[in-house]
């Protein structure tokens, strides 16, 4: 079992940043990928971005050029630095980790005004 603590979110206004961490503990034997998906009201929980154990990211086309993904494998620990946030950001972010089992993280609420 692998248990996930997201931090970070907040409110902030059009083109500021927030920074995101997410603290993986507890025992999976697998190589794991992390990552951040988010959920809007009324929208489908969706990819953010994610990272695997050796560096390889991903990101959505909605967030390239934004946000930056990176990962510490000592501390177990992903995060998400985001930068000219907008009010589409606006949504849970939801850690996850992923061998061939998955497992979320409570989520944490990002909001941005307008």
């Amino acid at each position: 079992q692998v248990q996930l603590v997201e931090s970070g979110g907040g409110l902030v206004q059009t083109g500021g940043s927030l920074r995101l961490s997410c603290v993986a503990s507890g025992s999976d034997s697998g190589v794991a990928v992390m990552g951040w998906y988010r959920q809007a009201p009324g929208k489908q929980r969706e990819l953010v971005a994610k990272i695997s154990s050796g560096g390889q990211m991903h990101y959505a086309d909605s967030v390239k050029g934004r946000f930056t993904i990176s990962r510490d494998n000592a501390k177990n620990t992903v995060y998400l630095q985001m930068n000219s946030l907008k009010p589409e950001d606006t949504a849970v972010y939801y850690c996850n980790y992923a061998t061939i089992w998955i497992y979320w993280g409570q989520g944490t609420q990002v909001t941005v005004s307008s």
